[in-house]
This record gives C-alpha cells, structure tokens and sequence, in this order.
C-alpha cells in the first residue's frame, strides 16, 4: 500500500488527515488467477470495492479506490487472491483518518479515548497494533479469586513437616470436585512448618492456605542444602496435537493484534475448540532479523538461532464460513513470506486447574558465612550468596486457573513463583519478596518468572532481584506485569532473551529493558517484540526489533541506550516508540481500561486488593 502522505512502516501508525485521497494499492502476482478487493470501514461496512478481475503473473497490478476518506476512524483494504482448484488466499492494508486536534489533552497519540469513550488504537500499515491485554489473569481476565472452604488442617509441630503436608494434599485430591471444580482448601495453621523437600499439588481443586504472612503467620521454612522447589503444582505435561485437525491459515499476513484468521477450510472446528494457533518463523526470518549473524561475546562464543515456531494457546470464540475468532488476541504477526501459520485441535487432561497457594510466608535456610562481591560481569558490595538450599517457592506447570496471593518470601536463590510453559490463566497478587540468597549472576533471582501466557502478576513488591519481572525465551503472550515495584536491584525488569511476545509493564516502578541483547547469555539476541511499557518510571531502555515493534507510553524516568550500537558491533538500531515520554498519560492503565471496556466495572473491583 503506498500514500504520499501516510507512513507505511512496519511499527508506525499509518495516518491520513480527512478528505484525502484513498491509498493505492500495488503488487506483482507471482501466478496467474483473479483478484477482488472491498475497502471496509469500520470492520463493517463496505465503502467501495474492486470487481473481481484477472491477474497475471509478473504484470504490476494497482487499485486506487475512488473518492475520498471523509470518515474518521480506520479502514480496511482487503483483499481476496484466487487460483482455479485452491483456497482463496487473503490480504489486508489498514490506514485510520483522524484529525489530529481530537486526540484528547494528556493521552497518547496511537491509544486514546474515543468520543465514545472507548479506547482507539492507531495501528500501522499492515494492521499491527498494542494489544489487548485484559484477557490475562485468572480465568481470562476480571473474575475474583475464590475463597474455598478448608476440608483439612495441619498443625504445627516440631520436625519436618513435608510428609504431613502431603498426607494432608493428597487425602483431598481423593475427594470429588464440587460443581465449581474445587475439593478444598487445606489450611495450615499459624506457626512455622519445616520443609525439607517438595511439597506436590496433582489434582485440581486444591488450595494450600495459611493464616498471614508476618512472623505471627504461617510460615513455611525449607531446610537443608538440597537445591529444589518447595512446591511444584501439576505434572510437566505438554498439549496433545491433533495433528489431523491442521488447519493452513490463508491470510498472507495476520497483523499482531488481531484475533481473527482466515483458514483452508474451517467446517472441522467448532465454537469452543481449544486450538493452538502456531506461527512459524523460518531461517529467512531468523535471517531478516539478523539473529543468524550475532557477534560472538567478546573473548567468547555465541550460539546462533535456530528457526523456531510460537504456539497461541486459544479458545474459538466464534466461526464464519473459512473466518475463525479467538478468544485473546495474537501477539506476533503470522506472515507467509517467514512460514505462515497453522491451526490445530489439542487436548490437555494432564493439565489441571483451580488451584492455589495463599496467605503465608515462605523462608529458606542459607549458609550465613558464604560471602561473595560478584555481580555479573562486575563487582558489588559484599552479600549473602550461598546457592545451596531452596530455590524457588512456587512453580506452576501445566496449569490452568491457578493462582498465587498474599506470599511474603525470604532468601530465595532463583524466583518467587514460576510460571512454566504449559501455565495458563495465573494470577500471582500481593505478594512480596526480600533477602534474595544467591551468587548475583545468570539464571538467578527472576523473582516472578513468566514462561507461559495469558499470566498476570499485579501488586508485587521485590528487592534485591536481578532480574524481577521476567519474562523467558520463545514466550508466545500476551503476560501483564501490573502495580509493582521492583528497588534495590541488580539488573532490569525485561524480557529476558530470544523473542518473547506481548508483555506489558502497566505501572512498574523498576529498571525495564526491552532490547537487543547480542551475544549476552549464550545469544540472547532480540529479547521482546509487541511489549509495551504504560506509565512505567525508572529507567527504560526500549529498541525496535525488525518485523516488529515495542511501545513505551508515558514513562517517566531515564531513557537509557541500548547495549547496541557500540564501538564491536556498529549496526544501527531501532528505538521503539516512544509516546509522551516524561508524562504520563491519563488512562492510567492499559490492562484496568482494557479490562473495564470489555467486562464492565465489576471487573475492576473482582481484581482489586
């Protein structure tokens, strides 16, 4: 699509002032059939549209729609590519006409209210644009975390606890759920439980609750020297594929974003499928975003990346002819020329649900005279860093619905809660954690740890982390970091390394880097693309990743350069984009205004402490 006056830049909203002429649209065919075009307006009504007409391979082609853009709000140019005996395959060009003047004082310029009072995004030629967030969270987003009644209770007593506390989960998991899918809460009562292994959570409807979390509370103390998770909830299953139920997606690109899709042919599926939604990332895309070439560390080694796919986990939400929507948007674009995409059917009855940890306090032991000064590639003060003793407290595996609240940790080495790959739909609320215990280097101290999607961790307080809201490699989103804040650290808040997907930090006072990570780690290479940081404060470091970009609106703070460009590796890149940066705007969060407009009010106040 091209315009002599809008911007056609992957990232870059595509703008046209009222009354301009329509954009053209151009293309070489690379095989012979017929084309048909619709200009749409609104996602709805048909403005004008191209009669079906026939193409021929190699002969430029362009359809100039006639009139003018008198209508404010955002279009569409769609476009329908046949061939004899194959699915039709898709295209779309987006643009948006607006008046600069009706954006409202004090908001951003590509996500606004509307008059409607509505939020509006700008997105960018192709249709990219911030996502919706509000479907992370406890069972998709703005339902209240329930209070479930206790079946079992343990007492404090002197000696190891963990058999007594396992006796006790194990009793409930044999009851029937009830109708809500709970068999009940086993409460510990206030007092301190010594815990030398791992406490395991197998079933569904299970909830371990204490009596608080200050000294006069529950307190779960693990002991010994033995590196390990003091609990660990479901098993480490993966999804079932169908690998019958695949479905080709047929749009030549599927803008991030967006939570519709055309497919080959849709008449398998059903309203209410879980699908995955697998966007493949080919070796021509490993190399488009140059993640084939990454400088070796200096002094060192580097490991170049590998093609890789990212799999949205999805519920159909709804289904016309060949069109199929779904419940939570995409995070990345899904784009022919890098592999496309598929859908498939999966199945996931190793993975439970409704479950939780609450109201409790966890401390582990720690050798007081190991003592070190290393701080990654640098040195610090002096601190506590044995690393022999309880690593994290929480870890969700394949889990859906689950939740963490009202967990104050002490001397932790790695996180407070981890949430795997297979974790879905995780709420982590109120929580906090002190006195982190380990050498001040990789892969330690990620006090919240996302490797799954759709999780969302709000109100935490951290201190002493390295990296303390984090999200891991090839994490497909969206995740929200909500409230938090995050002092005395070591290192930044971020995505962490090798293209995660759709994160947003809402309200995050801490040090956030969304960048190029080069050679770090073992090739970290482009960490994040799609976040966005909203009302953020701090210091903010925010990069452009090629084929994508990452948002910072409202931040108030240091913007910090990038590990690259430097001095070794000279090849330029990209800020992100930046939005009212030293104010922040007055939607004062994405996630809660996303949230309220798609569930109502009531939503808020199901989230709220």
């Amino acid at each position: 699509m091209k315009h002599t006056h809008m911007n056609t830049e992957i990232g870059q909203p595509a703008i046209l002032n009222p009354s301009q002429v329509y954009p053209t649209v151009s293309f070489t065919p690379c095989v012979n059939g017929r084309v048909a075009g619709e200009l749409i307006f609104d996602r709805t009504k048909l403005v004008t549209e191209l009669p079906e007409t026939s193409m021929v391979k190699d002969s430029l082609m362009e359809w100039t729609p006639l009139g003018t853009a008198d209508l404010l709000g955002t279009y569409e140019l769609r476009m329908t590519l046949k061939q004899d005996g194959k699915a039709p395959q898709y295209d779309s060009y987006y643009f948006t006409v607006l008046d600069p003047k009706s954006i409202p004082a004090g908001q951003s310029t590509i996500a606004f209210l509307g008059n409607d009072g509505m939020m509006m995004y700008i997105g960018d030629y192709r249709g990219n644009r911030i996502l919706d967030f509000s479907n992370a969270g406890y069972r998709g987003g703005g339902v209240e975390i329930p209070n479930i009644p206790v079946k079992s209770t343990v007492l404090p007593l002197d000696g190891d606890a963990t058999d007594r506390i396992q006796v006790a989960i194990d009793q409930l998991a044999m009851l029937p759920l009830d109708k809500n899918g709970f068999r009940g809460a086993v409460l510990l009562k206030k007092g301190r439980y010594e815990v030398g292994g791992t406490l395991f959570i197998k079933a569904s409807g299970i909830v371990l609750r204490g009596e608080g979390q200050d000294k006069e509370g529950t307190i779960l103390y693990g002991t010994g020297a033995k590196l390990r998770n003091l609990i660990e909830i479901g098993e480490n299953a993966d999804l079932m594929l169908d690998s019958n139920s695949k479905q080709m997606i047929s749009d030549l690109y599927v803008p991030s974003g967006s939570r519709s899709f055309h497919v080959e042919d849709g008449s398998a599926y059903r309203v209410g499928d879980q699908i995955i939604v697998r966007r493949i990332g080919n070796k021509n895309w490993i190399h488009e975003i140059g993640m084939d070439n990454i400088y070796k560390r200096p002094g060192g080694t580097v490991t170049q990346w590998s093609p890789f796919n990212l799999d949205f986990d999805r519920v159909i939400t709804a289904i016309v002819g060949n069109t199929i929507t779904v419940d939570a948007p995409l995070a990345n674009a899904i784009e022919r020329q890098w592999g496309g995409g598929e859908i498939y059917k999966y199945t996931d009855h190793a993975r439970i649900q409704q479950v939780g940890v609450e109201k409790m306090r966890v401390e582990s032991d720690f050798d007081p005279s190991i003592i070190d000064i290393k701080m990654d590639n640098d040195t610090t003060d002096s601190y506590y860093a044995d690393e022999k003793h309880a690593e994290r407290f929480v870890v969700f595996n394949s889990v859906k619905n689950g939740w963490v609240r009202e967990v104050r940790g002490y001397h932790l080495s790695y996180s407070l809660v981890q949430m795997k790959r297979y974790s879905k739909w995780v709420t982590v609320q109120d929580c906090q954690m002190y006195d982190m215990i380990s050498v001040v280097t990789g892969g330690r101290r990620y006090v919240i740890h996302q490797m799954g999607q759709l999780n969302l961790a709000q109100r935490i307080y951290t201190e002493t982390a390295r990296h303390a809201f984090t999200v891991d490699s090839w994490v497909p989103g969206p995740n929200v970091f909500l409230d938090g804040e995050a002092v005395k650290n070591y290192n930044t808040s971020e995505p962490h390394h090798r293209w995660s997907v759709g994160g947003l930090f809402d309200n995050i006072k801490a040090p956030i880097s969304i960048r190029d990570r080069a050679w770090l780690g073992s090739g970290h290479g482009w960490a994040g693309a799609n976040y966005v940081t909203w009302n953020t404060q701090g210091e903010l470091t925010l990069q452009r990743p090629p084929t994508a970009q990452n948002y910072a609106i409202g931040h108030v703070g240091s913007k910090i350069p990038g590990l690259l460009p430097n001095d070794y590796d000279s090849r330029p890149r990209e800020d992100g984009y930046w939005c009212s940066c030293g104010q922040h705007v007055v939607i004062n969060s994405l996630y809660k205004q996303q949230l309220m407009e798609r569930l109502g009010r009531n939503a808020l106040s199901n989230i709220k402490k």
